[in-house]
């Protein structure tokens, strides 16, 4: 069924943040921590893959996206869904069920035998395509899988994720100089304010949180290994 009418934007970021945080998909430790993906430290993880194995939770966020993509974008915007692998490629289907589009997924890179490809599924010259991934950090890994995309003579202009990090500013620049806009449905200051008005962790704890939300750059730098 594809959705039309939704709570307004705020309180879709406060209701996906509670989300996150009952199946336990946020993670704080200012002590010890984590280590990125791009090898920097962080006192905040997510793992947003975890929702696929709540079918109550999933279906409602991912109600959400659906709208929330339809009203910044367009009611008849896309012409079919890609998923990133992996973790955006679960999401991707259950938003292509819900916009009654297709669905195709981009490789990260090419499988190296048969046909070398990098999209599955049928994707064809001139669609537009909506890129759907789980989350972003500074949006940098989204221009790969846009430009397998447009590599098919398909357009994408159009990203949408359950989760944005919502404190590094170059995204913005980073999307908007490949033509791509961003659609996250909440950011770690949503999670934040959520965390604090439910006292899911202790307060040393989110005020560490707090400070690296402030300046992530400066925090990494200070705690970097």
């Amino acid at each position: 069924m594809i959705p039309t009418t939704f709570p307004p934007a705020a309180e879709i970021a406060r209701l996906t943040a509670r989300a996150l945080l009952e199946v336990e998909a946020v993670h704080f430790n200012s002590r010890e921590p984590f280590t990125l993906a791009s090898g920097l430290p962080s006192p905040t993880y997510i793992d947003c893959r975890k929702l696929i194995s709540y079918p109550r939770l999933r279906s409602t966020l991912m109600d959400f996206l659906a709208v929330t993509v339809m009203r910044d974008a367009g009611f008849e915007a896309f012409d079919n869904v890609a998923g990133g692998e992996t973790a955006g490629i679960p999401f991707a289907a259950f938003i292509a069920e819900r916009l009654a589009l297709p669905m195709t997924y981009v490789r990260k890179k090419p499988k190296g035998y048969g046909r070398n490809a990098r999209i599955e599924g049928l994707m064809t010259e001139g669609q537009r395509v909506l890129l759907i991934e789980d989350m972003t950090t500074d949006g940098g890994s989204k221009l790969s899988f846009v430009d397998a995309i447009r590599e098919t003579g398909a357009t994408c202009a159009h990203t949408g994720v359950i989760f944005s990090y919502g404190i590094f500013p170059e995204i913005t620049k980073t999307l908007g100089d490949h033509g791509v806009t961003l659609h996250a449905l909440a950011t770690w200051w949503d999670v934040l304010a959520e965390a604090r008005a439910q006292g899911s962790f202790d307060a040393e704890t989110l005020a560490g949180v707090e400070n690296f939300l402030n300046d992530p750059r400066r925090w990494q730098e200070k705690h970097k290994k």
